[in-house]
């Protein structure tokens, strides 16, 4: 059992290593051996886990899959409302893009010419902010004059701005400017304010 635990480990520290690599230089320029050695294992040891680097890749992809769908799931035992939830819920991505690299990276790669796979992980966040939207729609708490896909597109592009202006400038917190957007969004699309901090 302690050699299948330790080639889970090896594989996440490989995961986590490629995420690293992918997030500062892109995936083309990220080298494997590079890799290998930001996880401290051997080439032959991330050959043994993985094929190629675009297996690598993909593998990256997943977990930042997993870390999205855990931002977005729903809490149990917890129904907010669903723009008090899309409020949090931006929060906490803005958050985690910030501390979690295998996230930070998986976003990434869907703006890197180099990587060109078809699902992307702005697609699920995009998606997952128009569910909540049409939900709000439903229970009459969307502004009835407020188009939905311009919320949509604006609320996708607030939390991708804020995350990439936070990589460029260390004085702009992504958690912040994420408050701020809401404290001037919410009014606008809102037929109640919703509380937040």
């Amino acid at each position: 059992m302690a050699k299948q635990d330790r080639a889970v480990r090896t594989r996440q520290e490989l995961i986590r290593s490629a995420a690293e690599a992918f997030d500062q230089g892109g995936f083309a320029l990220s080298s494997l051996t590079g890799i290998a050695a930001g996880a401290g294992v051997s080439s032959g040891a991330l050959h043994f886990h993985f094929r190629s680097k675009r297996d690598l890749g993909a593998a990256v992809e997943r977990a930042a899959a997993r870390a999205l769908q855990d931002v977005i799931a729903p809490r149990p035992g917890e129904q907010p409302a669903p723009l008090r939830s899309l409020v949090d819920t931006s929060h906490v991505l803005a958050g985690r893009l910030t501390e979690d690299v295998v996230l930070r990276a998986g976003f990434g790669m869907a703006a890197d010419a180099t990587w060109q796979q078809d699902v992307t992980l702005w697609r699920v966040w995009r998606g997952w902010v128009r569910a909540t939207l049409t939900q709000a729609r439903r229970e009459g708490a969307l502004a009835p004059d407020v188009p939905l896909e311009d919320v949509v597109s604006t609320v996708t592009a607030a939390v991708v701005g804020a995350h990439t202006l936070g990589r460029l400038d260390e004085e702009w917190s992504p958690r912040y400017a994420v408050t701020q957007f809401w404290n001037l969004m919410l009014p606008r699309i809102s037929t109640a304010m919703v509380p937040f901090e």
